[in-house]
């Protein structure tokens, strides 16, 4: 057993026991605890708190790596300059030492505290990232239920302007199919209509050339401006009582036909002439 050391009046500095801790630690093979330092240099608790906690902090303290020693430089020979000197064997050259193999990691410990299993990394997870959501394209239909009833009111406009102007109904197969009649003022709301319809489609899906392009623009937006004309001037020979139509309007009425099928061909013309 450690013998107790003498009391003393004036109780030592942390300075002076530090030494003396330090021996007691390396005889005991362990950090000793506080009441074994109370009782070994009789003193309080306070100061033997105070020296453990000075012993700890050496005991946790990494010394400073050393250095690692430069390698080697490889050796050459130096030929002899001197004409006289007599020639020697040559000398095998040397070779520079092998470089240290680097220490074995050791093995890591499993789950159940035993070493010699290595432990696999779990592979790195890439998180799902979710394709974009393509956006919808609107639906078509409704253009079909606003087109119908603006249908039937320029149907029934163009086919009651034609009739103050001079449409009706005709026998195209005279001799041949007397029975078969047709109302020419029919003609005036499909020719007229369809042709500012697909002057439109040309225009706007923009697939076409620039010259078909810039035609059906102008085509288009004048076939509608004059189908607009052509409704409002029927309403109003309607509501005036008017059974004919002046000579104005049935001129413009009866250049229709000619001048839509004129500007059909043309931007068909326009359309086949670019793509070939």
């Amino acid at each position: 057993m450690p013998t107790a050391t003498a009391p003393s009046a004036y109780p030592p500095p942390i300075e002076a026991l530090m030494p003396q801790a330090r021996a007691l630690a390396e005889r005991l093979g362990e950090t000793p605890s506080r009441n074994t330092l109370m009782k070994e240099f009789r003193i309080g608790a306070p100061k033997a708190r105070t020296v453990l906690d000075a012993l700890a902090a050496e005991a946790t303290t990494v010394p400073p790596a050393e250095p690692e020693p430069p390698a080697p430089r490889p050796l050459h020979l130096v030929p002899d300059l001197e004409p006289d000197a007599e020639p020697t064997e040559p000398t095998a050259p040397v070779e520079p030492p092998a470089p240290a193999e680097a220490p074995e990691a050791e093995p890591l410990a499993t789950g159940d505290g035993h070493p010699g299993v290595n432990i696999t990394a779990e592979p790195e997870r890439i998180p799902h990232v979710p394709a974009p959501r393509t956006a919808r394209k609107p639906r078509s239909w409704p253009v079909a239920l606003l087109a119908l009833p603006a249908f039937v009111a320029i149907w029934s406009g163009w086919v009651g302007l034609g009739e103050l102007t001079g449409f009706g109904v005709v026998h195209p197969l005279p001799g041949i199919l007397d029975a078969f009649s047709l109302n020419t003022a029919i003609t005036l709301p499909i020719g007229v209509e369809t042709y500012a319809a697909y002057a439109l489609a040309v225009w706007l899906t923009g697939t076409a050339p620039v010259a078909a392009r810039s035609f059906a623009r102008w085509s288009a937006i004048g076939s509608l401006i004059f189908g607009g004309l052509g409704q409002v001037a029927y309403h109003l020979l309607t509501a005036a009582g008017i059974t004919h139509a002046p000579w104005w309007i049935t001129t413009a009425v009866a250049c229709l036909p000619v001048a839509v099928l004129g500007m059909g061909a043309a931007l068909a013309h326009l359309i086949h002439a670019n793509h070939e």
